[in-house]
């Protein structure tokens, strides 16, 4: 029982966040019975083929739970007044952000008396930055955790309140490490949210000297070379799943054209009145078997998922 018979009712807080990673967190917030007083996220946008104005999976959350949502274009100065007001109408205490998409200037991150917490998915200092998730799969870490630090105008600087520490399993996809370290994470900041409050635990400072990070990824990362090292190839496909996604280039031979090969595209080259057509193929998944890297899952650009058996009964070769 928590002290002075203090109900988690009690704890008043505000969460900032829009992707499908911070549901993760406020599900598990939900079976702790801690929900949010307010929702702040970003606007609505078109998305998908028909363009059609989509809330975000934040939004969608909040709406479904019945809280209210603030959706600002910019962090103005209008908005940090709207958003002290209705702070301090709820008497909220603290605020917490997850993937919310959007640097907090110093006017927000002043708001509430105890601070901003952030889940961030590492054992911090290690793997500070963009794709920590992405970076441990890449790195081939036997293990990464969740921290939640206290922000502050640094990136994951802040000092770290409590961490939890999370085996990856070598079969593990990011959609999978990033599922298990967000819950991880709902279910940390369950414990620790009320005793924060209270004043009953403290913050400790990061030891900075031993930061390392995690780089940016690009969409030209997902490029493999299939010559490469298996194991490292089969981690890269794992770690790039969804976005950028990995890929490689196969060539199927075509047949004799006219002499001059008249029509020839950019994606063909010609060898001896021989085209061949070159394929960017994005690989979906594989598995190592003894020793080589074994592609289960391809989609040809422009064509349906298949089996990579079925891909390459189609000629095509890599490159």
């Amino acid at each position: 029982m928590m002290s002075n018979q203090m109900k988690k009712s009690d704890v008043k807080f505000a969460f900032f966040g829009t992707s499908h990673i911070a549901v993760f967190v406020l599900d598990e917030l939900k079976k702790a019975g801690l929900i949010p007083s307010l929702i702040v996220t970003t606007p609505d946008k078109a998305k998908g083929r028909g363009l059609a104005v989509q809330p975000s999976a934040v939004k969608a959350w909040a709406l479904e739970n019945k809280i209210d949502v603030l959706q600002p274009e910019r962090l103005d100065s209008a908005f940090v007044e709207r958003l002290r007001t209705t702070f301090y109408a709820l008497r909220a205490d603290l605020c917490i952000i997850v993937d919310y998409g959007k640097i907090l200037p110093r006017t927000v991150l002043g708001i509430p008396r105890r601070g901003f917490f952030n889940v961030h998915p590492s054992l911090l200092p290690r793997l500070r930055g963009p794709s920590p998730i992405r970076s441990a799969i890449l790195n081939d870490e036997k293990a990464t955790g969740v921290s939640i630090i206290l922000l502050d105008e640094e990136t994951d600087h802040g000092p770290i309140v409590a961490q939890k520490r999370i085996a990856i399993d070598e079969q593990m996809h990011v959609a999978g490490l990033e599922e298990a370290l967000m819950k991880e994470g709902g279910a940390l900041l369950g414990q620790v949210l009320p005793q924060w409050v209270k004043g009953e635990i403290d913050a400790h400072e990061q030891n900075h000297d031993i930061a390392t990070y995690s780089g940016k990824i690009e969409k030209e990362d997902g490029l493999l070379n299939l010559a490469d090292d298996a194991r490292l190839n089969l981690r890269k496909i794992r770690a790039y799943e969804g976005w950028p996604g990995t890929y490689a280039f196969f060539e199927r031979r075509g047949l004799n054209r006219a002499k001059g090969a008249v029509g020839r595209t950019p994606n063909e080259t010609s060898s001896h009145g021989v085209l061949d057509k070159k394929i960017r193929v994005g690989i979906l998944d594989a598995h190592i078997d003894n020793g080589s890297l074994v592609i289960d899952k391809v989609k040809p650009e422009g064509k349906k998922e298949m089996s990579y058996a079925e891909f390459l009964r189609s000629g095509a070769e890599p490159i």
